[in-house]
């Protein structure tokens, strides 16, 4: 019993550390208010005025207040060939209540802060490569089969979006944090499929409960929508909370 409660305490104590580090770090903010939090540009993204070439980014950001401390919230942004703007594709979850798609796409800042949240560049793709890349994702975006259903936890969410679009367009070879909860969450109520780099396959029951094998990703546990990893080839662990710590961090 006694050995059987130690391993319990362990497991709490390595899922609680990552949210609680964050916490105290001051990360993420826990008293925003949507309503006047900053939204402005973190200029990442390159400007298209003097940017020709095509460009392809992902971002991730804090999820808003307590979300946060857990989990982030990505999205796609496309720029065409000689483009004068950026088009954003995201899930927003808050679309339901006025009875539209959860999906957005629309000509916006491709960097903007998440109400007070930096985002970071998860993807950063130019030239001929993201040219030919920008079709096949709007065409995954148009037939994402959760336009009309949004689910926190364990999805389907913000995460689940961009990891749909990344499985169908394996090109992207994207490599999702693992803060991005949502992101296991495979259609169709499948227990097999890709992972979203396209370079192994992952075992997933809801999004609850899984493991991925990948040469971009490496071994990822989900265990109830929180994530340890460890990646080998660019050696890095993986924690709930804090995301990859490690060389590429």
């Amino acid at each position: 019993m006694r050995k059987a409660a130690r391993r319990t305490v362990l497991c709490l104590a390595a899922i609680l550390s990552g949210p609680l580090l964050v916490a105290v770090s001051g990360a993420i903010s826990l008293t925003s208010d949507w309503r006047t939090a900053n939204r402005e540009s973190a200029q990442l993204a390159p400007p298209p005025a003097t940017t020709p070439e095509a460009v392809v980014q992902v971002y991730a950001a804090r999820a808003f207040n307590w979300r946060g401390l857990i989990a982030v919230h990505t999205w796609i942004a496309t720029k065409a060939p000689n483009a004068s703007e950026y088009t954003v594709h995201q899930v927003l979850g808050w679309n339901r209540w006025y009875g539209k798609s959860v999906v957005e796409s629309a000509v916006d800042l491709p960097d903007r802060y998440w109400y007070d949240a930096k985002p970071e560049i998860v993807l950063d793709v130019r030239g001929e490569w993201a040219a030919g890349l920008i079709a096949p994702i709007e065409a995954a975006v148009a037939h994402y089969p959760y336009a009309d259903h949004y689910r926190l936890w364990p999805g389907p969410n913000s995460n689940t979006f961009i990891a749909f679009i990344a499985r169908e367009v394996p090109g992207l070879n994207l490599n999702l944090p693992v803060t991005a909860i949502g992101k296991d969450y495979l259609p169709a109520g499948a227990w097999w499929g890709a992972a979203p780099s396209g370079t192994g396959f992952q075992f997933s029951l809801g999004g609850v409960l899984g493991v991925l094998v990948a040469k971009t990703e490496g071994l990822e546990i989900n265990i109830f929508g929180l994530v340890f990893g460890l990646d080998p080839l660019r050696p890095a662990l993986k924690l709930p909370g804090l995301g990859r710590i490690g060389v590429g961090g």
